[in-house]
């Protein structure tokens, strides 16, 4: 069987200002299609084009590939670094993306709006699996990997279930928009902007992720992250989106962006908190009444981490909302009280 000896990159990459393995280190470089230009000149690199936008940085695989036996292959720690650092995703523009499922779940998807060569990279296929009819007739390079392999690849204790893993790149739906000042062109972020789910400090990536999928499959318009949220292309956060990072339209940026967002659409800010004697400020209690009241105004729901909970600012600048419950429990996990409040306030929901 034929392995790669020897793959170069096509550029260094630059120095990293954050730690490579932790999922909440979330401040990525890339520029992408959807954000116009920084406002001013960030420093770049030296592969940066004339105009200023940081080149993707990737690394080939020789066309004459077809199969990778070994753990130690240059391609296979290219691949690795991807799945473990935020910082080496976004400055390559591409993520690791596990299982046959969230795969062909997100090639339906991307069928329907883009051509999906565009977007996959290279389908890694466990020696002897059956590749899906859809994705072996779409000139989509495929490379047979070894069982010793795809478990390096995948991250995970059992692999029984993993037969296939994807390089994809970062979708032009994300956009990172902590560089530019306050919100100009915040209405390119969104194509709309009826229900945004705005989330403060989650830093757990399977809440993130379940969030984004819940956010998903109540029709919500986008997703904005607040500092100090995870990576939504952490491997952990996208096996519990199964591709919702790559179908939702999802924001990083600050309070700043967030109100020129507002201001914008003349959103309604409401944030998810434990109904408790003593607060500051007076807790609304969720209802079909009281979604049915906003069903055509524009809504940004803010959620915040299960240690922390909102932050200051965010419970000063929101109307707070709580989860009516019968029991003696104080509140809910993040993704679960997250869930209820995206099915409650969803779109046309009666």
């Amino acid at each position: 069987m034929q392995c790669i000896n020897s793959i170069l990159l096509s550029t260094n990459p630059s120095p990293l200002k954050f730690k490579a393995n932790s999922p909440s280190d979330f401040h990525p470089r890339t520029q992408l299609l959807c954000c116009s230009k920084p406002s001013y000149k960030a420093k770049t690199d030296e592969n940066d084009n004339e105009n200023g936008q940081n080149s993707i940085k990737t690394l080939p695989l020789p066309n004459h590939v077809k199969t990778i036996t070994s753990t130690s292959n240059p391609f296979v720690k290219h691949c690795l670094k991807l799945r473990q650092s935020s910082s080496y995703r976004h400055s390559h523009g591409s993520v690791l993306l596990v299982g046959s499922t969230p795969i062909r779940e997100l090639y339906r998807f991307k069928q329907k709006i883009e051509d999906w060569s565009t977007a996959m990279e290279c389908l890694l296929v466990l020696d002897n699996a059956n590749v899906p009819e859809e994705l072996d007739n779409h000139s989509i390079r495929l490379v047979s990997v070894s069982p010793l392999v795809m478990k390096k690849l995948s991250g995970l204790q059992s692999t029984d279930s993993i037969d296939m893993v994807a390089l994809i790149r970062i979708p032009s739906t994300f956009c990172n928009v902590h560089s530019y000042l306050k919100g100009e062109n915040c209405r390119k972020w969104f194509p709309f902007h009826h229900r945004i789910l705005v989330l403060d400090g989650i830093q757990d990536p399977g809440n993130l992720g379940t969030l984004l999928r819940s956010a998903m499959a109540f029709r919500w318009d986008g997703v904005f992250l607040l500092s100090e949220c995870c990576d939504p292309f952490n491997d952990k956060a996208l096996r519990a989106s199964r591709g919702a990072s790559f179908q939702l339209p999802i924001v990083s940026g600050g309070w700043a962006h967030l109100d020129a967002l507002r201001k914008q659409f003349q959103m309604k800010i409401l944030a998810g908190h434990p109904a408790k004697d003593g607060e500051a400020k007076p807790v609304s209690c969720l209802s079909r009444d009281y979604a049915n009241s906003l069903a055509k105004t524009p809504l940004c729901l803010v959620l915040g981490s299960e240690g922390s909970g909102l932050s200051e600012k965010t419970k000063q600048e929101c109307e707070l909302i709580s989860i009516p419950m019968a029991g003696e429990f104080e509140s809910l996990n993040v993704s679960v009280a997250g869930g209820i409040f995206l099915y409650v306030l969803q779109p046309g929901k009666i």
